[in-house]
C-alpha cells in the first residue's frame, strides 16, 4: 500500500456533528477542556474566532479546524477593540474529530493547530466543498441512516483537511522524506513488509545507499531512527489485528515480525502501556 494511504488509514479517527444551527447577533459559543479536533464552517453569516489570543474573522464558506485540546471561542461580538460586532445571522456547522489509536503517526505531527480553508480556497477543493454541503443536509434531514452517513462523511473531510495541509506545509521533515525518492522507496518497503527481519544494510542496498548514510537520512526527514520507525508500524498492525480478527496473539506476533510470542509482548507493553491481551479486551 502506498505510504500516505497506509498512514492515513492508520489514524482511525471518530468523526460527528454535534450542531449545525442558526444563531442571531449577539451570541458566543465557547469550547473549552476538549479532548477531541474541532472543526466548524460558516455556511452563513460571519463572526469572529479567539484562539488563544489569535483573532480571525470568518465570513460565509470559511472553515476552521483546531487540534485536540485547542481551547477556542466563536461570537458575534468583537473579541478586541477596534473590530467591530457582527449582526449577521449565522449559520453554523461544527463537528469533532476523535483519534481512537494509541499508537501515533507522523502526520499528526505535520498537522497544524489551527488550519482555515477560505471560501476562495474550496475552489480548489470542489470535492471538499460538496462533502460539506451533503453533510449538512444529512444532518438536517435526520433521516434513516443519517447518523451513520454523517460520521463517515466527517471522517473523509479529516483526510482531506490532513492532504491540504501537505500541499501547504512547506517545512516539515517528515514531508522532505515522502518526496525524497530514496527515503519514500525506504518507506515503502517497510509499510508493505513490516513483518520482514529488515537491517539497515538490507535496505540500504535496496534504495542504492551506504548503510551510514541511509541510517543518518533517515532520522533526519523522518525525526527517529529506522527502527524506531519499524517499531511503531508493527505495534500499529498489531492493534489493528488485535482490534479486528480473532487470531491467537502467537499469530499476530510473527505477523507483525516477532518470532516469539514472549518477545512481541515485551514490546507491545513497553510501547502500549498494556499486554496484547488486556488490549483486546479493552
Amino acid at each position: 500500500m502506498e505510504v500516505m494511504s497506509d498512514i492515513l488509514r492508520a489514524i482511525r479517527v471518530v468523526g460527528s456533528v454535534y450542531f449545525c444551527s442558526q444563531v442571531e447577533a449577539p451570541w458566543t459559543k465557547t469550547f473549552q477542556d476538549l479532548d477531541y479536533a474541532s472543526f466548524h464552517m460558516i455556511r452563513r453569516g460571519a463572526c469572529w474566532a479567539n484562539i488563544d489570543g489569535q483573532i480571525e474573522k470568518l465570513e460565509a464558506g470559511d472553515l476552521i479546524f483546531l487540534g485536540p485540546g485547542q481551547n477556542h471561542e466563536l461570537s458575534s461580538q468583537s473579541p478586541e477593540k477596534g473590530k467591530p460586532d457582527l449582526n449577521d445571522t449565522t449559520l453554523l456547522l461544527c463537528g469533532s474529530f476523535s483519534f481512537s489509536r494509541a499508537a501515533t503517526t507522523p502526520l499528526m505531527d505535520v498537522f497544524p493547530r489551527i488550519t482555515i480553508v477560505r471560501d476562495k480556497d474550496f475552489a480548489n477543493h470542489p470535492w471538499l466543498r460538496s462533502t460539506f454541503d451533503q453533510l449538512s443536509a444529512e444532518y438536517m434531514s435526520q433521516g434513516p441512516g443519517s447518523e451513520l452517513i454523517v460520521n463517515k462523511l466527517t471522517e473523509i473531510i479529516l483526510v482531506e483537511l490532513i492532504r491540504i495541509n501537505f500541499g501547504r506545509e512547506q517545512s516539515s521533515p517528515f514531508l522532505d522524506a515522502l518526496n525524497d525518492k530514496r527515503i519514500s522507496r525506504a518507506l515503502q518497503l517497510l509499510h508493505d513488509n513490516p513483518e520482514q527481519s529488515w537491517t539497515l544494510e538490507s535496505i540500504a542496498s535496496q534504495i542504492g545507499m551506504s548503510r551510514a548514510a541511509f541510517a543518518n537520512r533517515f532520522s533526519s526527514l523522518v525525526g527517529q531512527p529506522m527502527f524506531g520507525y519499524l517499531t511503531n508500524l508493527r505495534m500499529q498492525k498489531a492493534q489493528e489485528l488485535l482490534r479486528e480478527s480473532l487470531l491467537p496473539i502467537y499469530e499476530i506476533a510473527e505477523q507483525v515480525g516477532y518470532e516469539s510470542e514472549r518477545a512481541f509482548t515485551l514490546t507491545f507493553k513497553k510501547h502500549s502501556g498494556t499486554t496484547p491481551k488486556r488490549f483486546r479486551t479493552q
